[in-house]
């Protein structure tokens, strides 16, 4: 039996068991990353997407996923990778592909106005060892490196990586501590203290998904805002903040999407405060 330190859950992982992320394993006692290096995606994204708004804009990025997440968000948008039963599968048959082979290909593309590598589509931290070890190469070839993360990781993780993550987007899914854990299975107090240390390092955006009935009025919003506003990227400039539409899909099928007028209403509501509001999905 082993403890995994990665996120709040501290799992205690049976020899050559999962922990709940699908992601970590026992081998010899210690704790490893189970799918290292084994990939879901891969593709050549526009920076924007990620979202990021304020870092290199206009330029292209090399985006690769894993497999895995350590929460359960029952609209997840990447469910065949994330915690689906399709998921593990899906793993077991992944090609595998080293941090050396991974950064001579972003290296490769960019002719085609690549900057780096982002950490992307599902939860990136649950293999922080493959991020790290990728991103260091990745950083002695003079390029960048971006995490797309929700947060849920110890800040020793953090501090690991922080040195070679140049910015970071971040879920920012909700601000009270019932959506987190009754929706999410997730810890509020670990995203918050994530993002008040990864600001000390890299450029933060951060994104919130607007779920009706769960995270959609404007007291919510006012109150994560404000929040938010205390923030300040290594340059001294406000932390962007990122107000999205949510699309029924996987297990929450049981309302509609978020009407866009709410959207833009609730990206008013933050700008209150907040200079750089985006609004996406709309």
């Amino acid at each position: 039996m082993a403890v995994c330190e990665v996120c709040f859950r501290h799992c205690h992982i049976e020899e050559g068991r999962l922990g709940f992320c699908g992601a970590r394993t026992a081998e010899n006692g210690r704790v490893v990353p189970y799918h290292y290096g084994r990939i879901s995606g891969l593709a050549l994204d526009p920076i924007e997407k990620k979202p990021l708004a304020r870092f290199c804009p206009g330029s292209m990025i090399l985006s690769v996923g894993g497999f895995g997440c350590n929460l359960r968000c029952p609209f997840c948008q990447n469910d065949d990778i994330s915690w689906s039963a399709e998921a593990s599968r899906y793993a077991e048959r992944a090609e595998q592909v080293s941090p050396e082979a991974l950064a001579d290909l972003a290296e490769r593309m960019r002719g085609r106005g690549n900057i780096g590598v982002a950490f992307t589509y599902n939860e990136p931290l649950i293999s922080f060892e493959f991020v790290r070890d990728t991103a260091k190469l990745v950083k002695e070839r003079g390029m960048k490196n971006v995490l797309v993360t929700n947060g849920t990781a110890e800040l020793p993780v953090l501090r690991e990586l922080g040195r070679y993550i140049d910015a970071m987007n971040i879920d920012l899914k909700g601000f009270t501590d019932r959506y987190y854990s009754k929706v999410l299975q997730g810890d509020r107090g670990q995203v918050l203290a994530f993002i008040e240390e990864a600001v000390k390092t890299s450029h933060v955006e951060l994104t919130t998904l607007i779920v009706p009935g769960e995270n959609d009025s404007e007291e919510e919003m006012r109150a994560l805002s404000s929040w938010v506003s205390k923030l300040r990227n290594p340059d001294g400039e406000s932390v962007p903040l990122h107000v999205s539409r949510f699309f029924p899909r996987f297990h929450m099928t049981d309302r509609p999407a978020t009407p866009v007028r709410k959207v833009y209403r609730l990206a008013e509501v933050a700008r209150e405060v907040l200079p750089y509001v985006y609004t996406g999905n709309c």
